[in-house]
């Protein structure tokens, strides 16, 4: 990994937001999982939930641009099990809904932990999934349509949550992420090759110095260079 690399994924480390996330509930359309995935990254989200419509569902990558690489997918069974897991961590769950009690998106505190929920390209959010949330939110319109595209909705809010935590200062180190999870990243961004090879042969990742180069003893240099059935017997 080059220095001008390390220093870049450093910096991009320095400004994760692991409060804050979005909750896909049967998005299903690739070009708009992955274009959420791309916003996501944009604005520091570390991690995103996803309720795949079907199992043919998944992201784009040229509409992703390698953010998907950037931006850990957490799939869940269903939007019981996503909501419980975001609450669990002590966020503020939003639904995105046209309803009597929703609020301007804009008039909502993102500093606080939070999880925005996206629904269905054509139904939306669920009515088990509006339950479990904790607040409606609707974006303004004033024209003759009701709703916008699921990604267009989702960047407006994220970007307002960004908005907000920037006035905070909450863009400014140190970083927010686990000393694990900073480790894997500069790992699996700073060397991509030997991903792969860890990823096909079930070797855990080593460590990576300050200089985001590899730390690791001779088995695991043996290992990750050679097939399986090279490698000596325990």
């Amino acid at each position: 990994m080059s220095p001008e690399r390390f220093e870049r994924i450093q910096l991009m480390l320095s400004q994760r937001q692991p409060d804050l996330t979005v909750c896909m509930e049967g998005v299903h359309k690739p070009h708009n999982l992955s274009a959420i995935i791309r916003t996501c990254d944009a604005v520091g989200v570390s991690e995103a939930h996803v309720v795949w419509a079907d199992a043919q569902s998944k992201l784009s990558g040229g509409t992703a641009m390698g953010s998907q690489n950037w931006v850990q997918v957490k799939p869940h069974a269903n939007i019981a099990d996503a909501v419980a897991t975001l609450k669990s961590q002590g966020m503020q769950v939003l639904a995105t809904n046209l309803s009597e009690t929703a609020v301007d998106f804009r008039s909502i505190d993102y500093t606080k932990p939070t999880a925005v929920l996206m629904g269905q390209e054509k139904d939306g959010i669920s009515q088990e999934a509006l339950a479990l949330a904790d607040q409606d939110i609707i974006v303004p319109m004033v024209g003759m349509v009701q709703s916008l595209n699921v990604s267009v909705a989702s960047a407006l809010i994220m970007y307002e949550a960004q908005r907000q935590r920037e006035i905070a200062g909450m863009y400014q180190g140190p970083c927010r992420l686990s000393v694990e999870e900073q480790n894997r990243i500069l790992f699996e961004g700073g060397h991509p090759i030997y991903t792969k090879a860890c990823r096909r042969k079930g070797l855990a990742y080593p460590q990576i110095n300050d200089e985001g180069q590899i730390v690791a003893d001779e088995q695991w240099w043996f290992k990750v260079k050679h097939e399986p059935s090279a490698w000596p017997e325990k």
